[in-house]
């Protein structure tokens, strides 16, 4: 039988959210698994959190590598930089969350060895989700244009808003003036998108978020569409300059230039548990039906 391999990244800011990697390699190499930790995720263990590391394991760098999956150890933003690292290689990745609240990864440290189990065992689903795609009309940006979450225009200073022209498959929307606008996948409807009133989508349906930031109208209200839409966006700032984040990675653009948002012609693989479920991840992580009042 061949040997399963991992690819190993995790979260290099906050040591008491890596502590239980330590755990995870000496479970995957019981099970004689090949084994590779991104460099600087291993150079923190080591020189950080003074870990004495198993043999054997091979270093991580850039994105030249291949696995059988992936395991982010950290919170979302962890399993984002993980996603853009995996690419187009459509690696499932499983996030163990070493953070408080997280709907990408959703393992809790102490179900890792079960995880693993699971993985050998066969037991686990693993969900396509979409990704977006950002094109530029004045050439490619010098940043990577693939978003899991969400791609977001918005005000570059605190003082005045920005004026965004939306078309949607080439006919005209509408005028945002606004702090920013935000394109969002269904995975990205549980971040960003959600702390702005957009809705919470199921990972699957095929939809696209078209969610406004503070819009100076009563009338401007999120919008659904289907992921087949392409999405052009231009910007009209006082500065003259606005910026585009993609999944939290945000750079400057000039006034003038034209985003054209689309789907990406591959998707990101995310492993899920048996037993798990979106909706009883939304019941679990947003307390829904929850009495938080005090009892007697």
């Amino acid at each position: 039988m061949r040997k399963l391999r991992f690819a190993l990244f995790g979260n290099i800011f906050q040591a008491q959210k890596s502590a239980a990697a330590q755990r995870l390699l000496a479970v995957l190499l019981e099970r004689q698994a090949e084994v590779a930790v991104d460099t600087e995720f291993h150079r923190f263990l080591c020189n950080e959190l003074h870990m004495t590391l198993p043999a054997g394991l091979s270093l991580i760098e850039g994105n030249d590598f291949d696995a059988d999956y992936v395991i982010s150890m950290g919170g979302d933003g962890t399993f984002l930089e993980a996603a853009r690292r995996v690419g187009a290689k459509e690696i499932p990745i499983v996030g163990v969350n070493m953070g408080r609240l997280g709907f990408l990864a959703d393992v809790s440290p102490e179900d890792v060895e079960a995880v693993v189990d699971n993985i050998y065992e066969g037991k686990c689903s693993i969900e396509e989700r979409g990704v977006l795609e950002v094109r530029y009309s004045k050439g490619a940006s010098t940043g990577y244009p693939f978003a899991l979450n969400e791609v977001a225009v918005l005000k570059r200073d605190v003082s005045s808003m920005i004026s965004i022209s939306v078309s949607i498959n080439g006919e005209y929307l509408t005028t945002y003036q606004a702090d920013g606008l935000i394109v969002n996948t269904p995975t990205g409807s549980t971040g960003y998108a959600l702390s702005v009133g957009g809705p919470v989508m199921q990972p699957g349906s095929r939809t696209l978020g078209l969610v406004p930031v503070a819009p100076h109208s009563l009338t401007a209200r999120p919008l659904t569409l289907t992921d087949d839409a392409v999405v052009s966006l231009t910007v009209a700032a006082r500065n003259h300059r606005f910026l585009v984040s993609i999944d939290g990675r945000s750079e400057q653009c000039p006034e003038g230039i034209e985003l054209e948002i689309r789907r990406a012609p591959y998707h990101v693989k995310v492993l899920k548990r048996q037993g798990q479920s979106f909706f009883r991840t939304m019941r679990e992580k947003l307390m829904w039906g929850a009495d938080l009042r005090e009892k007697d």
